[in-house]
């Protein structure tokens, strides 16, 4: 109790972002199945917050963290990433990390990061092979050393040792090239803003309650009518993208469009009944969306839209074109107004 009060002699800004670190990390804890919305908030709090707390705050954090089964990506590789001391509970533990995220934090932070998740109770053989793959580049580099020291008469190589070495070199180097592109990656999906969507086609809440009504009764003739008029576009458009048995393309027009990512999976799941199969803890449907670009969907779409306008004629405006001309001919057939009073007097 006495050490309790002691801590409270710390600096006041410092005890106020552990406290505030702590708080997030148990909200994000409550939520069972967090949204991507949900995902990004938090790796955006988390983050600066981290940084700025004690090294004690950091250790019950990650230690919390290291039993949920929900971390965004980029917290993953944050974690990670830390030094040994506060990264190992997350390291050994959590089965919120991919194997890409694995790999890639064995490949960059050295030996006791790949120790530590040596130790974790599974691993798939892809991660397996990357470590063991470490492991025989470790003694490589050292012999590539001692090489380095011996007179120059010492160094001649067969040539097919030669290119060998140059081909590992090169493999190496494709590989690291690699790593650096997905944490880019991840750096970029962390800094979207997939809730701006100033200039882009969006539902307005009438059109997405329709969409959700019509797939929960599976009435696929009213969703496709309403999903036309959410597109601007023909029915055949709308029609067309419905009949991709994958959900694929649904599941793009329905990012594109804005819907909500609970929504758009319940409408997947009523239209297509095999994407609510479970997988991964969640079902297909849920698989399929969380892999879609936004920015890719948008993209897409208009394309859609583009070749929908150049392919295909609406019969009302058809039918507004005829009668428009027939007017036009009926105004042509009609005399003059001198002619009419002429006639009128005789």
């Amino acid at each position: 109790m006495r050490d309790r009060f002691r801590d409270l002699e710390g600096p006041l800004a410092i005890r106020n972002k552990d406290v505030v670190l702590m708080a997030t990390v148990s909200s994000f804890e409550g939520l069972a199945h967090p949204t991507r919305s949900e995902l990004r908030q938090f790796a955006e709090l988390f983050m600066p917050l981290f940084q700025a707390s004690s090294d004690e705050a950091r250790r019950q954090a990650v230690a919390a963290l290291s039993q949920s089964k929900n971390i965004p990506p980029a917290v993953a590789l944050f974690i990670g990433s830390q030094p040994i001391a506060i990264a190992a509970p997350f390291l050994t533990a959590s089965q919120a990390i991919d194997d890409d995220i694995l790999i890639i934090i064995a490949r960059s932070q050295g030996t006791a990061h790949a120790r530590a998740i040596v130790s974790r109770d599974s691993l798939s053989p892809k991660v397996i092979d990357a470590l063991v793959a470490l492991r025989h580049a470790e003694p490589r580099q050292t012999a590539t050393a001692a090489v380095a020291e011996e007179p120059a008469e010492a160094l001649a190589l067969p040539p097919t040792a030669a290119s060998m070495e140059a081909a590992d070199f090169v493999e190496r180097l494709a590989s690291e090239e690699a790593m650096r592109e997905r944490i880019k990656g991840l750096a970029r999906h962390l800094g979207r803003n997939d809730g701006n969507r100033l200039g882009l086609r969006t539902l307005s809440d009438i059109q997405e309650a329709l969409l959700v009504r019509f797939a929960r009764a599976r009435e696929a003739e009213s969703f496709a009518t309403a999903l036309a008029d959410a597109l601007s576009a023909s029915r055949w458009l709308a029609e067309r993208i419905m009949l991709d048995l994958s959900g694929q393309q649904l599941a793009t027009t329905l990012t594109s469009l804005g819907m909500g990512f609970l929504d758009a999976v319940f409408v997947l799941e009523r239209l297509y009944p095999h994407l609510a199969e479970p997988q991964h803890n969640v079902t297909r449907a849920w698989m399929v969306l969380d892999g879609l670009d936004p920015e890719e969907c948008h993209q897409r779409v208009e394309a859609w839209r583009r070749a929908d306008s150049y392919t295909y004629k609406p019969e009302d405006q058809a039918r507004a074109e005829q009668a428009a001309a027939s007017a036009s001919s009926a105004v042509r057939q009609v005399p003059p107004a001198r002619d009419i009073r002429i006639v009128g007097r005789r």
